[in-house]
């Protein structure tokens, strides 16, 4: 039996995966004059330290993974909708996406549960 509120904690997850991460991007950009994002400056911040590379690193790796994880969880289990998390991924954050996935796995899990038996 799956805890009642764990879709809904997915779900709050995303949703703060997709508004922190994108504080702190309003602020790199209106720290660097406010005309766009400056991907090279942004890179540059991210690698300038050990713990920034470390940080960026297991980011990176960790996103790989869960990417395709993700793309390959969604068509083995049919989820409907597992081409949103991906692009959430890539377009807003991936602490946006893959929590909407699981949140979204988690439906489909209970979906399945309710269905009778055949």
């Amino acid at each position: 039996m799956m805890l009642k509120p764990l879709p809904w904690i997915y779900l709050v997850l995303a949703l703060l995966g997709a508004v922190l991460p994108w504080q702190a991007n309003l602020e790199f950009i209106a720290k660097s004059g406010g005309s766009g994002f400056d991907l090279a400056g942004f890179i540059s911040d991210a690698t300038s330290t050990a713990a920034a590379r470390s940080l960026a690193n297991d980011l990176l790796i960790g996103a790989t993974a869960v990417s395709i994880w993700i793309w390959s969880e969604g068509v083995t289990t049919k989820i409907k909708g597992w081409w949103i998390a991906l692009l959430l991924c890539f377009t807003v954050s991936f602490a946006c996406g893959a929590p909407f996935f699981l949140f979204l796995r988690e439906r489909q899990l209970r979906s399945q549960e309710s269905e009778p038996a055949s």
